[in-house]
């Protein structure tokens, strides 16, 4: 199939793999088009950074490119436990134990309390926006609103990484429950590559066979989806509660004697790494395109299931140390060995039955996330519209979806869990980070309506939130034992939130649902982000760098070209009576005034 213009037009791409259904662009027509692009490289950039899209942009034109509705089947019931779903997996199953042996000792029950209120402000954050822009592409369409083509593109690349390597996380994590199981060692079902470098060599064929079998449900139909994740998630929840019971039944409280053997700094650090535990909420809010009633069902269905996920959690917590001394935890299966250590082996299948079940939905939901992305990036051209079609049959992105997934396979096929977790830590915190700002952005700068001095004084209040924030967070990271650097870095994230509730007036008020205490809690969202990020190690952030190296040569290669010439040929100017409106504002057409609804 290839390339059709519709009624309205808005050109359409089937699933062929033609080259214009890759790089349709101007840019792209020829080798000199191509020379000429980049040779414009530093004009473009300067457009994308100033571009803003807008709220109806992403609700119509965009949306108009994927050729078909997604369909519209889900309700806050199905979302809730879409969330539990996409929470509830090998965080709990798999990083309590490590961390809790390692790192923060029984008080890591601290670290999930302060991952879970960390992961909740996020919550708030998405739920607005997911509530006003009610489409497939989640933070990156909120940023691209907010923050600009530019910065949605390096959280679009933090995005779709995040997926890969949660996925990839999730599904080596599969192995060791399976292998338990069928009373095996966690590690017997993994093939040992000896040429292959440490942390990259033990091969794990199962978990590529239980991502394509993912993959395959997910293409089939996000109802049919929904339906198989709630049904799986209760009898998970149920296990859950199972494991609480019987487990405290066996509970010894000299367990928690020692109770933070590395003290605060641990508590903290291991924070930093079980926020992996809590992501896959905003999975859930790429779901507002197929949702019936978006302003009650997202709110409903977003901070109930973080919710019950955060109690589960702590509870969880609390049983595995007091069963077991956390010295002797296990890394790979804590719960089965536990139940297994107080003479209960038959314990063990259920707990291990209960993890593949809830590792099962965290692939599920995953999966639907992460292709739904994938899709509205592609909407945008900043990756090959090939990936934006939705099959007309079954409603959803099969392109996305398979393509996401394959990714995902080959990442879980080679990659150790521990460097998973710890460079998809610095991802998620990162991108949540960047969506508490954009909805600063959203409630206090409205184009045509924030006067000059507004912007001037939100602009000196985001550089110090985010400022102090960062200096805090550097403290933490290089200072063992010193204080005297938070009586500087603390004062000044309070002066300049007090400075911005104060002194700047709110632009734009939420339509259907609004975060509340703003700016309180998105700033605080800010603070506790960056900080836990100061706990993450050295060489995650080189990885980290490394990947976002990766991204700027595509971008300015590739996806910088493709965008600014698809927002280039999208300009629309409709006139009505003496205004004028565009699908953009910013740089793209400077001779027309723009205003942003």
């Amino acid at each position: 199939m290839g390339v059709a213009e519709g009624s309205d037009g808005v050109k359409r791409r089937g699933c062929s793999c033609t080259k214009d259904d890759f790089l349709p662009e101007e840019s792209f027509k020829s080798w000199g088009n191509y020379g000429k692009a980049l040779s414009e490289i530093p004009t473009r950039l300067k457009d994308r950074v100033l571009t803003r899209s807008q709220d109806a942009t992403e609700l119509n034109e965009i949306r108009a490119r994927s050729a078909h509705e997604m369909k519209k089947t889900l309700t806050w019931w199905d979302l809730m436990w879409f969330g539990i779903g996409a929470v509830i997996g090998a965080g709990i199953f798999v990083l309590t134990g490590l961390q809790a042996k390692e790192v923060a000792g029984p008080a890591v029950v601290l670290s999930y309390v302060v991952s879970g209120v960390s992961a909740m402000l996020s919550v708030f954050c998405y739920t607005e926006f997911a509530v006003e822009i009610p489409v497939a592409g989640g933070s990156f369409a909120y940023l691209r609103v907010e923050l600009g083509d530019f910065m949605a593109f390096i959280a679009a690349g933090n995005i779709l990484l995040e997926y890969v390597i949660g996925g990839a996380a999730v599904a080596r994590s599969w192995t060791s429950y399976f292998a338990t199981l069928c009373n095996h060692q966690p590690g017997d079902f993994r093939i040992i590559a000896t040429h292959l470098k440490e942390d990259y060599n033990q091969l794990d064929p199962i978990a590529v066979v239980v991502i394509a079998i993912i993959c395959i449900l997910a293409v089939f139909s996000t109802k049919g989806s929904s339906r198989f994740n709630y049904v799986a998630s209760i009898i998970h929840v149920i296990v859950i509660v199972f494991i609480i019971i019987a487990g405290l039944c066996k509970a010894d409280t000299k367990n928690y004697t020692d109770f933070a053997p590395k003290g605060v700094r641990g508590v903290f650090k291991a924070s930093a790494v079980l926020f992996f535990a809590y992501i896959g909420f905003d999975a859930v809010s790429t779901m507002a395109e197929e949702t019936k009633n978006p302003g009650r069902d997202i709110p409903i269905g977003l901070v109930g299931s973080m919710a019950i996920t955060t109690l589960a959690y702590c509870l969880l917590s609390i049983t595995l140390c007091l069963m077991q001394n956390y010295t002797q935890i296990d890394k790979d299966a804590p719960f089965s060995v536990a139940f297994q250590a107080v003479g209960w082996d038959w314990a063990k299948y259920i707990v291990a039955a209960g993890a593949l079940k809830g590792m099962t939905t965290v692939l599920l939901v995953s999966a639907v996330g992460q292709a739904r992305y994938l899709t509205h990036i592609a909407r945008t051209h900043m990756m090959p519209p090939w990936l934006a079609h939705v099959n007309s049959r079954t409603g959803t992105p099969v392109n996305a979806t398979i393509v996401m997934m394959v990714a995902t396979a080959i990442v879980a096929l080679f990659t150790d869990l521990g460097i998973l977790s710890n460079l998809l830590s610095i991802s998620t915190l990162f991108i949540f980070m960047l969506v508490a700002v954009g909805l600063l952005v959203r409630r206090y700068y409205v184009s045509d309506v924030t006067t000059p001095k507004d912007r001037n004084k939100l602009i000196a209040c985001l550089i110090l939130i985010i400022g102090s924030s960062i200096a805090t967070a550097t403290y933490w990271g290089l200072s063992e034992d010193g204080w005297i650097g938070y009586v500087i870095t603390v004062p000044i994230w309070f002066v300049a939130t007090v400075a911005l509730w104060a002194f700047v007036p709110q632009a734009r008020a939420p339509k259907l649902w609004g975060v509340p205490l703003v700016p309180w809690l998105p700033s605080a969202s800010i603070a506790i982000n960056i900080f836990l990020l100061g706990s993450i190690d050295k060489a995650s952030f080189e990885r980290f760098g490394i990947w976002t190296a990766v991204l700027m040569v595509y971008y300015f290669f590739f996806g910088l070209h493709a965008s600014y010439d698809t927002a280039k040929e999208g300009v629309k100017v409709i006139e009505e009576g003496t205004q004028y409106k565009k699908v953009e504002e910013g740089g793209v057409t400077p001779s027309v005034d723009s205003t942003n609804p």
